[in-house]
């Protein structure tokens, strides 16, 4: 955790953020019990105030090690700090009150770290976006030459795929609940006895803790499928990253001093990049975990959630944690070569303006079916020259020189100009930036301004 993720994140699933909300939780209950009546005094709320943060961590460890409880042996040492409200500390609960109600707080306070950092990314490729909307480049489909699109354009695909990571996060953290305190089985049987059979003060109690801790609450399989989902999209983007950098079009940040390999000096490779994806295969994996363990739970709970949730759930968020900074980063010092963009773009663009060149030289009187089949045969010789003899794409030479254009090399060259051939690239840029992320951006701009530093 200490390689990928950030201090913040860290904290949020450290044994402190736990056992302090454990606490909280158990002053939460006292309190809500005394103020409906149940023989608990202010004195006694007050002394487990006075040690909600203090944990005697040695004692709770020496206890655990005799009663092979967790909850149990933290009840016993934060009585040993609170002598006077010992007798009332988890009253009427059960292990899932503050393990899985902890769980949840937990998972939502890390939540609203991811949707921070998502929005942060977002708000730099929309710079990135619109900086580059005009810059015509070579798209790829089956990562073979197709009609030209825009740098920005492209950027826009990668946006979109977070817009709706962004929407699925949004519904989750709206939709998050505490699990409450229900009791054992989770029929409140104990508040029951406690209340003398006052389901309305049983009510009120829920009501009260809930209000207390201020969270909500949902299952982890779908919280860790929203990671995942934010991890498809990075890995997206840290894919096509590697393959521009290959191609020397686009290249992440190489610092001054950074060495790509140990054996070839000269290399500057993607490692940012390729962190991002090995670390989203992971977050995608680990989103079986629960899934799996939810599955094959039995009746009304079972412990074999506990020790793989403690894995899963944790590591899942501090990876996705790592890949949001290393993806922000990445965005934030991309390089753009617009000569090497240009160049490859100019030795493919006279393939695509043979539609137009077409259509010009029908206007002047050819006969369309007829042209179609020389540019056929003409594009064919001009292929073989590249790939079989090394040469440059000579096209445009082999059209001037055929008289059924009745076109010259100089007419020819005219058809040459890349932002011909984006269609509404920078337009639609404009339009989807205004429409659906500007929005967005402006609703959360007291979070923007974050910058990811990465370690190694």
């Amino acid at each position: 955790s200490e390689r990928y993720a950030s201090k913040e994140m860290q904290y949020i699933f450290s044994p402190d953020m736990k056992f302090k909300t454990w606490r909280k939780l158990w002053i939460a209950l006292a309190e809500s019990e005394m103020e409906l009546g149940l023989n608990i005094t202010q004195e006694q709320v007050d002394e487990l105030k006075a040690h909600a943060d203090d944990i005697n961590y040695d004692v709770a460890k020496e206890r655990e090690k005799l009663v092979r409880h967790d909850v149990m042996s933290h009840v016993y040492a934060y009585g040993v700090q609170c002598p006077k409200a010992k007798g009332i500390i988890h009253l009427g609960a059960t292990s899932c009150y503050v393990g899985d109600n902890t769980d949840i707080i937990v998972m939502t306070e890390a939540l609203k770290l991811v949707r921070k950092k998502l929005i942060n990314v977002i708000n730099e490729l929309a710079k990135f976006a619109d900086k580059y909307k005009n810059q015509p480049t070579l798209a790829f489909t089956h990562f073979q030459p197709a009609q030209p699109t825009t740098v920005g354009k492209r950027a826009t695909l990668w946006l979109m795929e977070l817009k709706l990571d962004l929407d699925d996060l949004d519904y989750i953290i709206d939709s998050m609940m505490l699990l409450g305190s229900k009791g054992t089985t989770g029929t409140q049987a104990s508040f029951l006895e406690l209340f003398e059979g006052d389901h309305e003060k049983i009510k009120e109690l829920e009501n009260k803790i809930a209000k207390k801790m201020g969270y909500s609450r949902k299952m982890d399989t779908r919280v860790l499928n929203v990671l995942a989902g934010i991890a498809a999209s990075a890995h997206k983007f840290s894919n096509d990253i590697r393959l521009l950098q290959h191609l020397k079009e686009i290249e992440e940040p190489f610092e001054k001093n950074q060495i790509g390999s140990s054996a070839m000096a000269y290399k500057r490779n993607p490692m940012r990049s390729e962190r991002i994806a090995s670390l989203a295969n992971y977050v995608m994996v680990t989103a079986l975990n629960p899934a799996i363990t939810s599955a094959t739970q039995w009746f009304e709970r079972t412990l074999d959630d506990s020790a793989n949730k403690r894995l899963s759930v944790p590591e899942s968020f501090l990876a996705i944690d790592g890949i949001l900074d290393l993806y922000l980063n990445v965005v934030d010092g991309l390089v753009v070569y617009d000569k090497v963009i240009e160049k490859r773009l100019m030795s493919e663009l006279p393939f695509m303006a043979t539609e137009n060149i077409m259509m010009d030289a029908v206007k002047a009187g050819g006969d369309r079916q007829e042209l179609h089949e020389k540019i056929r045969e003409l594009s064919m010789e001009a292929g073989k020259n590249v790939k079989e003899k090394g040469l440059d794409n000579n096209l445009l030479e082999l059209i001037a020189n055929d008289p059924a254009f009745n076109m010259s090399l100089e007419d020819l060259q005219k058809t040459m100009d890349p932002s011909k051939y984006v269609g509404r690239s920078p337009e639609q840029v404009d339009e989807f930036l205004t429409e659906v992320i500007n929005p967005i951006l402006e609703e959360n701009k007291e979070i923007l301004g974050m910058s990811a530093t990465i370690n190694v």
